[in-house]
């Protein structure tokens, strides 16, 4: 029945309205998406907005589907997708057959679809391209209401669709109960992670003013209101266009004397109904919105002539919206008034009504609704299975997030059953599995720990192995190690338990950089998976981990064939973990010792795209992307790493899978001198790695030793150092020569500054080390000794700077890093080079040559400290840094770039922020636009400012409109 609830004018909302159209329309390139959310209290208007934008757009031409989402958590995946296909394919006549087609094509897909780890991200393809065959052409324009209800799977389809990684021209227009974004709400993260996204824009819908509360009120009684009248309505409705139509119209129908509080105007509302629709109501508010009308009539059990009346008379007492899918309040804060209304036994009386309906309608997800009518029953037996069948459910559509909280109540619900018939154990282990899927790293360890008291004296093996898996996710890396070796020691350890745990442990020892040992133990697990059938999973990890072995400490070539053939052994089984697994190792071996850096980028973006089609985004995706973050900031493209670390920080990964994302993104900030970002990520992967070992621990006291440097404070930096010396059991001499660099380079930094005493012991200490390096990579494979022979070069022209520097040497540490591609090292050997000539009063020319090579270099990566160092040694030496000028400091008239050309020095990321400036954002809103922390704008904006040479933002604008303008 639809309704006739929006006769009232939109007030107030005229240039909204057109805003709105015009950014997911009018601004929108052809085949670009773009997305509006507008947020606000309850009763501010966004539904009827949400109506009238679609008329609109619907005029337009543009193609426009509209669903809401449910009020019951993450009930159904997909749920408001689903509604919208429904309610679009009810609308479409004959003649629109081939349209309808596609519609029910789409839905089956749904209905086809079966569950599994390894086919979310397939699923939101196919989604996407029928959405294409729907459109036929036609702007997409996908309209949500309620999404602070929405389910984690259609987050995911938004993230998905709006990133750009469907083939469609798609906007979207959700609404947005902002009471209820509070404190993690995930809705919360997904916008601020949204609203960066230049064609996304999160509005905020506000209470109407006097003058419009005012207006809204006379239309709504039919005259002008007196003023003391007027007065009343402004003071009491403080602008809710919800409340001041429910009191203007008390005031039309003279209903005078009513209470203070918006509460008892809903009561005295309900209270005017007739009896039957009084219960309609009560029924509707208890109800999972929409309550179809068959469901309604079974809760009610009115015939079905009275039934009609009765919810006749309450759409026009305002209280309910009727539509074709089933009635809704209209406004949920009549639910939350009428909540207190009801006795206990009334409420659950209702629910009962409600859950024995639906059990005797059995239809598609409706498990999650079931679960939660009896459980407000006060059935938890009954509402424990259907908890079980909605998280089986949300696993079949990749919902592991929703599947972890339907376990979880599950848990719950069998506490308070007392039911001895459910296997508790099997619902620990589902819910453990699905919070390790969705990332959930802690609690899956809580979980298993419950799941072994209950076992008791059970199988110990298999357990072992689950915890170290799950240890190994969190980011404890030395105590899943030792879970691995318990359950080979274990006596119930059957060959497949040990084949598998041998093969995960090669895989750890992999990540910690310990080589030589991961090697042995892949071979082990080979040997003892070829005696076990299916074994695929543990063949794709050993053979990985012997792969990178055998690469890093003997041959490359025949390494790197193994891991290849991994690859494929794994894409051949289809096991999500093993592709990722697969894809991971090599990307790391790529652009890690290898330094193979452009081909190890593809391979890591190629595999996280792969991976994001298995459904593992928040957890594989991430990693891989933080590889592709570390290759790019080595061959110079750190604007490019920035947009792929932001893009891996939108899944909000945890535990392991954050330490890798954490520290390629700090590794950009220390280079950009955002000194307090940095410090974050680096006590957060502190944290984190309270298990660690040599693997992340080295690079993130390395990463400590290098911030503290650009503060000053070499003597922290020397601390750093020294406790990443102890680390010793890693094989990885590429990640221990950098950190011997940087002892010597805080060494020489103290006694450049003679602001820290340079202590003898720890350079001693120091040399040692780098000898030991030096002789511990003369047995690695050739790329490797390549890569620490480049560090090692630097490691030599640094002791010489605590004496006399040596240009000769910083020369051969600048031919070293141009060799390997690595501009960022090469440009810091060029600047000691031309320091080294300088203070020895020789070859001036060739000082100044070198400082505006290293100049260019840092200018165009944005490295500020090291831009600043330049800068000041060029000043002290009276060297011009101008590419224009000649060996004698001389301008080349021919050279002068034209006039027009002002914004030539600027970086590309450069002049995307000085664009922003220029549009009037502020240093926090250019950030949230471009992905990157206030403070490193701050950097950018400065960095802008001396290239531009000007003073305040204004001079800058000028500059920037002017080039627009030419």
């Amino acid at each position: 029945m639809a309704s006739d609830v929006d006769t009232a004018p939109l007030v107030g909302r005229a240039e909204l309205v057109q805003t709105v159209r015009s950014a997911l329309l009018g601004d929108v390139a052809q085949g670009q998406t773009a997305a509006v959310f507008l947020t606000g209290e309850s009763g501010v208007g966004k539904t009827r907005l949400l109506g009238e934008i679609g008329v609109r757009l619907r005029e337009t031409g543009a193609l426009v589907l509209t669903g809401s989402c449910l009020d019951i958590g993450d009930a159904s995946p997909l749920h408001p997708l689903l509604q919208a296909l429904r309610r679009f394919d009810a609308d479409l006549t004959a003649a629109q057959a081939r349209t309808s087609s596609a519609v029910r094509g789409l839905l089956q897909v749904f209905a086809d679809e079966t569950g599994g780890p390894d086919g979310a991200g397939t699923l939101l393809e196919r989604v996407s391209r029928g959405l294409h065959l729907i459109a036929e052409g036609r702007p997409l324009v996908l309209i949500l209401d309620d999404l602070q209800w929405v389910d984690r799977s259609t987050r995911q389809l938004l993230l998905y669709l709006l990133a750009g990684l469907g083939d469609l021209q798609l906007s979207v227009l959700a609404a947005v109960r902002a009471e209820s974004l509070q404190g993690a709400h995930p809705l919360r993260r997904v916008l601020t992670e949204l609203r960066r996204l230049r064609t996304v824009r999160v509005l905020d819908l506000s209470p109407l003013d006097r003058a419009d509360t005012e207006q809204l009120a006379a239309a709504v009684v039919g005259r002008a209101l007196p003023a003391e009248a007027a007065e009343q309505v402004w003071q009491r409705s403080g602008g809710n266009p919800f409340v001041i139509e429910e009191l203007a119209r008390d005031l039309r129908d003279g209903r005078d004397g009513l209470s203070e509080t918006l509460r008892e105007i809903f009561l005295d509302r309900v209270d005017a109904l007739p009896q039957h629709a009084h219960a309609v109501v009560h029924a509707v508010a208890a109800g999972v919105e929409p309550v179809q009308h068959w469901l309604l009539a079974e809760v009610l059990r009115l015939p079905e002539d009275e039934l009609i009346d009765a919810a006749r008379a309450a759409v026009a007492h305002r209280l309910l919206v009727g539509a074709d899918d089933g009635y809704r309040l209209r406004h949920r804060l009549v639910a939350e008034v009428l909540a207190h209304e009801l006795l206990p036994a009334e409420r659950s009386g209702l629910h009962r009504r409600y859950a024995e309906a639906l059990t005797a309608a059995p239809g598609e997800l409706r498990q999650a609704r079931l679960a939660h009518h009896w459980r407000l029953a006060g059935e938890p037996a009954r509402a424990l299975p259907a908890a079980v069948g909605a998280a089986q459910e949300a696993e079949r559509l990749h919902g592991y997030a929703e599947a972890h909280r339907h376990w979880t109540a599950a848990l719950q619900l069998a506490g308070d059953s007392g039911s001895s018939q459910v296997d508790r154990v099997e619902l620990l282990g589902n819910a453990a599995e699905a919070a390790h899927h969705c990332g959930e790293h802690a609690r899956a360890l809580a979980l298993l720990e419950e799941l072994a008291a209950v076992r008791g004296g059970g199988p110990r093996c298999s357990l072992h192995i689950r915890r170290a898996r799950y240890l190994a996710a969190a980011g404890r890396s030395a105590l899943a190690e030792k879970e691995y070796e318990r359950a080979l020691d274990a006596a119930d350890c059957s060959p497949r338990d040990r084949a598998t745990a041998a093969a995960r442990l090669a895989e750890l020892l992999l990540h910690l950089g310990r080589y030589a040992d991961a090697g042995r133990r892949a071979r082990e697990a080979l040997a003892l998976a070829a005696e076990v059938e299916g074994s695929t999973t543990e063949v794709v990890l050993a053979s990985s981990a012997l792969g990178f072995s055998d690469a890093y400490l003997e041959d490359p070539d025949a390494g790197l064939a193994v891991m290849r053939q991994a690859l494929e052994t794994a894409e051949r089984s289809g096991q999500p973990e093993d592709v990722a697994c697969a894809y991971l190792h090599l990307a790391e071996l790529l652009t890690g010792p290898l330094n193979i850096l452009e081909e190890g980028v593809v391979v890591a973006r190629r595999g996280a795209e792969r991976v994001a089609e298995l459904g593992l985004g928040r957890t594989w995706e991430t990693r891989l992307l933080a590889i592709a973050t570390n290759g790019l900031f080595r061959v110079g493209q750190w604007a490019e790493a920035e947009k792929v670390v932001a893009a891996a920080l939108r899944h909000r990964p945890s535990g392991a899978d954050a330490v890798e994302l954490l520290l390629a993104r700090c590794r950009l900030s220390v280079g950009y001198g955002d000194i307090a970002a940095a410090d974050r990520d680096l006590e957060a992967v502190a944290t984190v790695l309270a298990g660690g070992g040599a693997r992340h621990v080295i690079p993130l006291l390395t990463l400590r030793a290098g911030l503290s440097m650009w503060e000053g404070r070499h003597d922290v930096a020397r601390q750093a150092v020294q406790r990443g010396l102890t680390e010793s059991r890693s094989d990885d001499v590429t990640i221990l020569s950098a950190l011997v660099w940087h002892g010597l380079r805080a060494e020489a930094e103290a006694h450049a500054s003679r602001t820290v005493a340079v202590d003898p012991t720890a350079v001693r200490r120091l040399r040692d080390v780098a000898d030991r390096v030096a002789r511990k990579s003369a047995s690695a494979a050739r790329p490797v000794r390549s890569v620490v022979d480049g560090f090692l070069a630097l490691c030599a022209a640094e002791v010489s700077r605590l004496d006399s520097s040596d240009p000769e040497l910083w020369a051969a540490s600048v031919a070293e890093w141009d060799r390997r591609n690595h501009p960022y090292p090469a440009a810091y050997s060029r600047l000691r080079q031309a320091e080294a000539l300088l203070a020895r009063r020789s070859r001036v020319a060739t000082a100044g040559k070198l400082l505006r090579e290293a100049y260019r270099v840092v200018q165009g990566l944005g490295a500020v400290p090291l831009t600043s160092e330049i800068r000041e040694l060029a000043g002290r030496a009276r060297v011009s840094l101008d590419e224009r000028d000649g060996a004698d400091g001389t301008r080349a008239a021919a050279s002068v770039e034209p006039a027009d050309d002002e914004l030539a020095a600027l970086t590309a990321r450069e002049r995307e922020v000085l664009a922003l400036v220029a549009e009037g954002l502020t240093n926090r809103e250019i950030g949230q636009r471009l992905f990157i922390s206030e403070r490193t704008i701050g950097v950018h904006v400065s960095h802008i400012f001396d290239k531009l040479q000007v003073r305040t933002r204004v001079q800058a604008s000028a500059i920037h409109l002017r080039n627009a303008r030419g």
